[in-house]
């Protein structure tokens, strides 16, 4: 059957303007922060790659520029200061989304207060074996098992160092720091990363809490703790230079009673203190009321299912070292409320990972809008002074 060219002209032109309008759209969606476009459009045909393909793509996408600048002012009452450094607000990005430090000054423009890259292992190394990572879109969590997939101490210095020569850049930058998989010091594998990323890491993370590399919690027993933050503390302490990086542990929400007491009094030791705790990691743990099939899968999960452990947990390692270190609360945050409930629990900050995956950077401006009305509403004037009123009936 012949086509009438004519016909043919019409359905181009009309496939043009349909795409130029579509892609009109989307660039005023996206630039306005609309949140009903990223969740009902955007992310689903994001989501229609496998998940580490969609990282990769949001990588590139951050780094060439496609989010712009979040438009939402931070209030001051989200401005908080910890480890004498200023945060715009207290709403950071966690380890694990921006692993090579390749787009920290993107996500500081979408709004985030601070960003922590990696882990950072000291060579590099390609992570487990693919698929690695799973969407449990019902539930909204993520498995993963990337196993510090890393570029290495060197690459990432690199980056960093770049980054801090720039005179525009002032953001916050945290660095956790990894173990090489078949190291046979991992010891000597944490104090290299202090001494790398001393002079360009606003804060260091121990990590030593991802159920991905074999044997890494175990690191976490008392006995084992004593002996590696005795060496870690000591290597920062010998870092030149004018100031010395916060060193921050990372801890498992899985963790029994009996062992965050012992960790709780390793702490205590002068020898072994740090300056804050990061919780909490992934969990192995699978609750019974996940829906999703792709929860069998083997690895650390994150998002809605950890909300209630990790913040269990931030609140009784604030009990137990008697509210003396800062803690970054992460794990399931998608709300104001969430990142409140964390807040009051103990945490100084907060980090999203999960909710920042499923709903893009409106989730950012969306959860410092909701926290800056929920401080107000319960009469504070700062997060700071928020911090573990949970703990107490009286204001």
């Amino acid at each position: 059957m012949r086509v009438d060219p004519r016909f043919m002209h019409k359905i181009k032109s009309l496939l043009s303007v349909t795409v130029g309008a579509f892609g009109a759209f989307s660039a005023v969606s996206i630039y306005k922060e609309n949140e009903k476009f990223f969740d009902s459009i955007l992310m689903p045909l994001v989501h229609t790659l496998n998940p580490e393909t969609s990282h990769k793509v949001a990588i590139i996408a951050s780094k060439y520029g496609l989010f712009p600048k979040s438009s939402y002012e931070d209030p001051s009452a989200l401005k908080t200061q910890v480890w004498q450094l200023n945060f715009k607000n207290p709403i950071g990005i966690a380890a694990g989304f921006d692993k090579q430090g390749e787009i920290i000054e993107p996500l500081h423009k979408i709004g985030f207060g601070f960003v922590e890259i990696g882990s950072v292992t000291p060579v590099p190394q390609p992570g487990n074996e693919k698929p690695r990572v799973f969407r449990l879109q019902k539930d909204e969590a993520v498995i993963n098992r990337y196993g510090f997939n890393s570029d290495g101490h060197e690459a990432v210095y690199n980056r960093l160092q770049l980054l801090k020569a720039s005179t525009s850049f002032l953001g916050i930058i945290g660095v956790n720091l990894g173990k090489n998989k078949n190291s046979d010091d991992p010891v000597r594998d944490y104090v290299d990363g202090i001494k790398k990323f001393g002079d360009v890491a606003d804060y260091l993370v121990i990590n030593i809490s991802s159920p991905n590399t074999p044997g890494l919690r175990s690191w976490q027993k008392k006995e084992h703790l004593e002996e590696l933050l005795a060496k870690l503390v000591a290597a920062r302490n010998e870092l030149r230079g004018p100031r010395k990086p916060p060193l921050l542990l990372k801890l498992a929400p899985d963790l029994t009673q009996e062992e965050r007491k012992d960790i709780a009094d390793v702490l205590k030791n002068k020898k072994c203190y740090v300056d804050g705790l990061v919780i909490s990691n992934t969990t192995v743990k699978r609750m019974p009321n996940l829906s999703d099939r792709q929860a069998a899968e083997t690895g650390g999960l994150s998002g809605r299912p950890l909300t209630e452990l990790s913040t269990a947990l931030i609140a009784d390692m604030y009990r137990l070292t008697e509210g003396k270190l800062p803690i970054i609360g992460v794990g399931g945050v998608f709300s104001g409320k969430d990142a409140y409930d964390k807040i009051k629990a103990g945490a100084s900050l907060v980090q999203l990972y999960t909710s920042f995956i499923y709903h893009g950077p409106p989730r950012v401006s969306r959860v410092k809008r909701e926290l800056d009305e929920l401080i107000r509403i319960d009469g504070w004037s700062s997060v700071a002074e928020a911090v573990g009123t949970g703990h107490s009936s009286q204001k």
